[in-house]
């Protein structure tokens, strides 16, 4: 599993993640295995659900729980350093599409045919976490500030739009 935050960054990548994708997760110029997005769901009272504690940063004082979560099947173990020819897409996305401070982005099919092939095929024991039973919600979008309501009601931006054109650009092209 996998979770993110009750912030703009977080419901951007639950709005633009999809059940079937795959996802690598990046850290320390290293990109991290290979799992296939088998479910996800947005937690009402997020706040009372585990495994993770909120956290709060000291110089804002802002507090940050993990309401967005996606449920993952490891496909392939592998720690590789992003400066790898196979990651010139990574590295270009990084580079061109504001750094660090995007939490994901959509890597073309020749990324995902070389990370498909790296490291080895996942052979662990998956332990599923077993959630109290809990309600979930669906995250709307407002351009007035008043109706804001992080991560009920969030401020619409340039993001949500680019995943919203994505996603129906890609549905369209299925039904040529």
């Amino acid at each position: 599993m996998a979770g993110f935050t009750n912030s703009i960054a977080g419901v951007w990548t639950y709005v633009d993640i999809r059940v079937g994708d795959f996802v690598s997760f990046l850290y320390s110029a290293r990109a991290f295995n290979l799992y296939e997005v088998i479910g996800k769901e947005a937690i009402d009272e997020y706040w009372q659900m585990p495994p993770w504690e909120p956290l709060t940063f000291r110089e804002s004082g802002r507090r940050y729980h993990f309401p967005f979560r996606l449920y993952l099947k490891p496909l392939r173990e592998f720690s590789e350093s992003l400066v790898l020819p196979e990651f010139a897409c990574v590295a270009e996305n990084l580079l061109l599409r504001a750094g660090y401070r995007k939490t994901h982005f959509q890597a073309d099919q020749t990324t995902l045919q070389n990370v498909s092939q790296m490291g080895a095929l996942w052979n662990g024991i998956v332990q599923p976490l077993e959630l109290p039973k809990h309600k979930n919600f669906e995250p709307r979008f407002t351009i007035t500030r008043q109706q804001k309501n992080i991560p009920y009601v969030c401020p619409f931006q340039e993001l949500i739009l680019q995943a919203v054109i994505r996603h129906y650009l890609s549905e369209r092209k299925k039904s040529y």
